[in-house]
This record gives structure tokens, sequence and C-alpha cells, in this order.
């Protein structure tokens, strides 16, 4: 496949000087090809370095004025990948955009808690933040028409969208790479953590949740399913939001009291990571969870939308205590939009208590026949 345009493709445009430009994204979702891609057409004289290199991590991490100075002596541009594993990296970067002018800077990190935990107090005022996840639909329509994009629908749902899946010739050869991602890199900025002490419960309580993609999820079940406290579910589940696997979506209420917002569900970032998780690649047409991976599919790709697109909404899922539910609820300054998600080309209406509650509120089904409308 050919290279497929980022959202960010124009760094340049968001390039300020003395200011950072953090790139936050799981591991291999193109971050790397961005950053080089933009370097071999950037007019500014650079240092590409990576959070990798011992030696980089030393000078980077020493907090030393002279040192940090002298190692960008000359530069217009620095580029630091991997930046999350270079120590003290916020204090860094302070360094560089307050002592030396003028300069740009751009810092890549797999691991969006621990960077930002880093970078947050020391570049206050002084940083623009992008994400990247893996490959969007709204990214591939810019290489696919419409009728390609629905012919590879299932691939998709199975397989995901990170960019060397797409690359791979055979369905094999997609499932080889997707249980490598998970089990050499996905994880790994997680299990480097101290409050990761058992990796096997955590990996266990992502199968766990896996299973269940598009249903409430009780802390307090999985808890004593992995035989460990709920403070460890919650911190473990919190972990793998941080690091762009897992997507929390809360319940919402305003007005009644059965309106169910205890219990969140969740979903993953990439269908193919989850189904990577529980190691399932059968065939779209012999599987049971078809809803579930068509809901999973079109709340990452919304997500990516929204990123994207700079849409500034509130995301909830809603249910009452007697099952009326809707799979997806926007808010935003007021408005409320509703969408309920049918595999095939299944129409539904907006539950009567819902209508009367919130008569404001806009309704949609979103199926096969008019899902690219709202996600790219």
């Amino acid at each position: 496949m050919e290279y497929v345009p980022r959202y960010c493709q124009d760094l340049e445009s968001y390039l300020e000087p003395n200011r950072v430009l953090l790139l936050f994204g799981p591991r291999r979702v193109g971050k790397t090809t961005l950053i080089e891609r933009y370097l071999s057409t950037t007019k500014w004289k650079y240092l590409l370095v990576s959070g990798d290199n011992i030696q980089v991590r030393e000078v980077l991490g020493s907090q030393d004025f002279d040192r940090i100075r002298e190692f960008c002596a000359g530069y217009e541009l620095i580029v630091i990948d991997e930046a999350q594993m270079v120590p003290y990296i916020g204090m860094g970067l302070k360094i560089i955009v307050d002592q030396i002018k003028p300069i740009r800077v751009i810092a890549t990190g797999s691991s969006s808690f621990e960077l930002a935990r880093q970078v947050g107090e020391p570049l206050v005022g002084r940083k623009k933040t992008l994400h990247l996840y893996p490959l969007s639909q709204m990214e591939l329509s810019a290489r696919f028409n419409p009728y390609e994009l629905k012919s590879s629908l299932t691939s998709y749902l199975i397989y995901g969208n990170y960019p060397d899946v797409l690359n791979q010739k055979t369905d094999a050869d997609r499932e080889e790479y997707l249980l490598d991602l998970v089990g050499s890199y996905l994880l790994k900025d997680i299990f480097a953590l101290e409050q990761v002490r058992s990796p096997q419960t955590l990996v266990k309580l992502l199968k766990l949740v896996a299973f269940q993609v598009g249903a409430e999820v009780s802390y307090t079940e999985l808890a004593q399913k992995l035989e460990v406290d709920v403070k460890t579910v919650g911190r473990y589940l919190w972990l793998l939001e941080q690091t762009f696997t897992l997507y929390r979506l809360g319940g919402f209420s305003r007005n009644l009291r059965k309106e169910l917002t205890s219990k969140p569900k969740y979903f993953f970032y990439d269908n193919g990571v989850r189904n990577a998780v529980i190691s399932m690649f059968n065939p779209l047409d012999s599987r049971n969870d078809q809803g579930a991976l068509w809901e999973n599919f079109l709340v990452s790709e919304r997500i990516k939308y929204q990123t994207y697109k700079h849409f500034s909404t509130s995301n909830y899922f809603w249910r009452t205590y007697d099952q009326q539910e809707i799979d997806w609820i926007e808010e935003q300054g007021g408005k409320i939009d509703a969408y309920e998600f049918k595999w095939g080309k299944a129409t539904a209406k907006a539950p009567a208590i819902f209508q009367s509650t919130y008569p404001e509120a806009s309704f949609l089904v979103v199926n096969q026949e008019n899902y690219l409308s709202f996600i790219t």
C-alpha cells in the first residue's frame, strides 16, 4: 500500500519558535515515519536523536544547562524520538526552549502518561500537543474511494488499521504481526513501570475486557475473577487508557434516577489489537461477536475523527435500569446527539423515554449504508 498522508502531515504548520511540539501515540502507528518524511523537506538545520540512546538520555536528563546547550548548539530544530525514555525530559525540554533562542523542538512519545507527567508542569505555556492513532478511515479516504473502503470493511473489523498491518500481503502475515505487536511492543511501556507488579494479571485483565467490548464493566467482578483488589483493577485500566490501548466510555445522565452511570464501557483503539489479545482472527461470518466488533470499530474511528477535526465533545453511552439503551451520546455546548450502532442495514428508533426526557436531542442509526459519513 502506498503511503497514506496523516492528518498532521504538515508538521511545519504546528511548529513555533521556543515551543515544544509533543506528538503522542501508541507504538508502531507511524510517528517516526511522519517525522522522517517531514525532516526530508524541512528548511531548518536539525538534529534527530532517540530516547533509546543512552548518551542522549544522559545529556538531556542531566538538567545541566551547559551540557544541554552544548548538545543542541548550531541547530534550529531538535527532534527527540521516544522522548519518554529520557529521565526528567520535561526539565530538559524546558531548558532547551528557554536557553536557546530561536529553537524549535519536536518530541514524540508512545506513552502519554509518562511523557505528560514529566512535561506537564515544566512546559506550561511552552507546548502544543498532537495525537496520532492507527490509520483512520478519514485518512484512508484520501487514498481510497467509498466503494474500496467498504469492500475492505471486514478486514478492518478483524485486523484493524495499523499501517504495517495494512501493508501485509496475507491474513496469516497480519495475524503474526498483530500477535507480535501486542506481545512485544504495546504493553512494553506499562510493564516497565513500578505500578505493574504483576504483568500476568494485567494481561488477564485485558483479555477479560476484550470479551466485554460494548458491555458495561464491573470493577468488582473483574477484581474477583483476577483475585486482586478493586483499586488494582482501576489502576491497571487507567494505565491501559493512558497508553492508548483502551478508551473508557462513561454513562450519560442528566434528569432520570433510573439512568445508569456507575459502570463504564471500555473499547480498544484498534480492532486488530483487541482480536490479537484474545487470539481470535476467525472470519467475520463465523463469529458471534460481530456486533461488538462493529461497535468497537465505530467508537475508535469516531474518536480519531473528533481528535483530527478538533471537535471538543463529551462522549457517553446511555442506559436505564430497565435495559433501554443508546450506544453513543455526544454532548457539545448543551447540544445532545445520539447514535445507535447497527450491524447490517438495520434501523431503529430512539427509546421513548429518551425522546421524552431529551426532546431536543437528535438521533441517528449508524449502519453499513451510512457509517462512512459518521467517521469521515
